[in-house]
């Protein structure tokens, strides 16, 4: 057997989470990145070295599409392999396609996506899935879909499991891969690299001077193919949307509170958004949210009477409902509105330095404000209005920030009852 470093395999910026994974720290990694950023060699190196320690782990690895699997994945894995001086020691078929560590018959299965059936007729012959490998995630159609396939995959004990996902990031952050990497959760870890990183030699200068080439006569191509980063598509609307955790220590401190209502209908969710407005900084963080369909005015106090310690602004059109919540004791108004009241409040949060999120406390807002996009008609012409639906929070968020937007001469507000 041919010793190798593992230096000579793992570019620089993999070793920290080379230690991670060694500690058995997490049970997903999202690796992003571009062109030859060697994500995929990481990731194979990896689970052979599971393989290797564990004589009862086993991978599945998949891609969307069949056709797809030889010469990706399975190609990655005889390079690896060999690379390590490991050869003798594996068996490589193709039909079925998999690879069997000769000496304990520990397999690596690779399976497409295409069929989910075949998800479900895996045999191993000894042992368990530990490892599953999400190649191109982007190509999936979305996590219920990979939800379904690791509920085939990860049956029986419960032992420590880890899933890797590699992709190139999608140009939209509309993207549903690009999105569930920017939610938080406990056990995953997301990790971005560049060609930039790779020491040049292993990547040839071919590669070099094209990417280089690239970045001079179209950059942001560059940026999105070769440093894995989303560009855009040029038609989102809220480009300055930063989703994170906003921990209670942050929010200990707010002391701009705004608060805003818009009231759902048959087929729109009611949405309340409260939120710490950095008039200074021009930063709004939006770190509670009260949103669902079918729920009613009494429902929605229920909720909402533990945040009545400021005004809530509500949407006028309602003026029924923001009757019934004052006369239960919420200090709730209705927001003055006028012709190109809408237009102007998008305005006044596109021009905000970050609207931060947390996707933890606020989902539907940060579905919401990333996926909200300009239309474009059937010639692909962009449409000059901005689009009225999918807009729920958004609505909320410019209802209680409407008396920050301009200054006006408030009249007297008559007090809830108890007030």
């Amino acid at each position: 057997m041919t010793k190798i470093r593992l230096t000579e395999l793992i570019a620089p910026s993999f070793y920290g989470l080379h230690r991670e994974l060694k500690a058995e720290l997490h049970d997903e990694v999202w690796c992003k990145g571009g062109r030859g950023s060697t994500k995929s060699t990481f990731i194979s190196v990896q689970i052979l070295l599971g393989l290797l320690k564990d004589s009862e782990a086993n991978a599945v690895v998949t891609r969307r599409y069949q056709n797809e699997l030889r010469d990706t994945v399975y190609g990655q894995f005889e390079w690896t392999i060999a690379k390590m001086g490991l050869g003798d020691y594996f068996k490589f078929q193709v039909a079925p396609m998999q690879i069997i560590y000769i000496p304990t018959g520990q397999k690596i299965v690779f399976k497409a996506a295409d069929n989910p059936l075949k998800m479900k007729s895996i045999n191993l012959g000894r042992g368990y899935v530990k490892y599953a490998w999400f190649e191109e995630a982007d190509q999936f159609a979305g996590m219920e879909e990979i939800r379904n396939i690791l509920q085939s995959l990860f049956r029986g004990e419960n032992k420590k499991r880890i899933v890797f996902f590699s992709y190139n990031p999608p140009k939209s952050g509309r993207s549903w891969v690009n999105q569930e990497a920017k939610i938080p959760k406990p056990g995953r870890r997301v990790h971005h690299s560049t060609y930039l990183d790779v020491p040049p030699e292993w990547l040839g200068e071919r590669f070099l001077a094209d990417a280089e080439h690239l970045k001079k006569t179209n950059e942001t191509a560059y940026r999105h193919e070769y440093l894995g980063e989303e560009v855009g598509t040029g038609l989102e609307v809220f480009n300055n949307v930063e989703l994170r955790i906003i921990t209670q220590d942050e929010i200990a401190v707010f002391d701009r509170i705004r608060q805003g209502l818009d009231f759902g209908y048959a087929v729109d969710p009611l949405c309340f958004e409260r939120m710490h407005y950095d008039r200074m900084r021009r930063r709004l963080y939006l770190f509670t949210e009260i949103s669902g369909l079918n729920l009613f005015n009494r429902q929605f106090w229920e909720k909402a009477q533990q945040y009545n310690d400021v005004w809530t602004i509500a949407d006028s059109a309602e003026p029924k409902s923001i009757a019934e919540l004052r006369s239960w004791g919420m200090k709730i108004k209705g927001a003055k509105k006028g012709p190109g009241s809408v237009e102007f409040g998008i305005k006044f949060l596109q021009d905000l330095e970050v609207i931060i999120i947390d996707p933890i406390r606020c989902p539907l807002a940060a579905k919401e404000f990333i996926n909200y996009a300009l239309e474009t008609d059937r010639e692909g012409n962009v449409k000059s209005q901005f689009p009225d639906k999918d807009n729920h929070s958004i609505d909320s968020v410019r209802y209680g920030l409407s008396e920050d937007m301009v200054q006006t001469t408030r009249r007297p507000i008559d007090k809830p009852p108890g007030w």
